[in-house]
């Protein structure tokens, strides 16, 4: 009985965070120029624009970030610059940023966002029953301020819900969720999106003159 009230108030404090972001997803927004922001983005590209590129320490595989919505690239990259994400790199890259600079770097690294498929491939498992709400059954983004989490790499979507679950991100609904979750169910959640598709992309990171893909800083 006490699991079933946890989940009806975790589910209503979903519906409720869908409520306003979506009433601030409607307020007036800066327009991303993608041409700008492929200009300079070239310290980003040093990690999100090679294929298989990890983080150091600890290790995980950098994010795939072709085809997320641009809107939630700036909600996470606002995150970094604030410190409700904690990752040192990326914060001082974030805070080098203005408003217009994210909003052009979010639109070159979205390129075309994901649309809904319909199908998912995949029965979705208990585990991932609430995910759905705000994620789509088919790793799809329902809107455009949460991040789709099709074809995304499974460590990094491990990494990410232990940080919620310990305090490395702050996100009020997230962090309600993850508390709740043991290691096999964050297994079980990363394995299921990540094998959605079609998924996400990473973006690939132009060659230099020499025909070489440099790495950049670790993130």
């Amino acid at each position: 009985m006490r699991a079933r009230g946890a989940t009806a108030a975790l589910l209503c404090a979903v519906a409720g965070y869908l409520l306003t972001s979506t009433a601030f997803a409607q307020q007036p927004a800066l327009v991303g120029d993608p041409h700008r922001g492929k200009e300079i983005s070239y310290t980003c590209l040093g990690c999100h624009g090679v294929e298989g590129y990890k983080n150091a320490y600890p290790m995980y595989s950098v994010p795939k970030l072709e085809g997320q919505h641009p809107e939630y690239l700036i909600v996470a990259l606002q995150g970094y610059r604030s410190g409700d994400r904690a990752h040192l790199t990326m914060h001082s890259q974030a805070s080098e940023l203005s408003e217009q600079d994210m909003a052009d770097v979010a639109a070159f690294f979205a390129g075309k966002p994901l649309t809904p498929s319909g199908k998912t491939g995949l029965t979705v498992p208990q585990a991932a029953q609430l995910c759905v709400a705000c994620h789509g059954a088919d790793g799809v983004a329902v809107a455009p301020m949460y991040p789709s989490l099709a074809g995304q790499h499974e460590d990094y979507l491990v990494r990410a819900l232990n940080e919620y679950r310990h305090g490395g991100r702050k996100n009020p609904v997230m962090t309600g969720f993850a508390k709740n979750l043991r290691d096999v169910d964050i297994a079980i959640i990363a394995a299921y999106f990540a094998r959605q598709s079609p998924g996400l992309r990473t973006e690939p990171r132009p060659q230099t003159v020499l025909g070489e893909r440099a790495a950049g800083a670790a993130h």
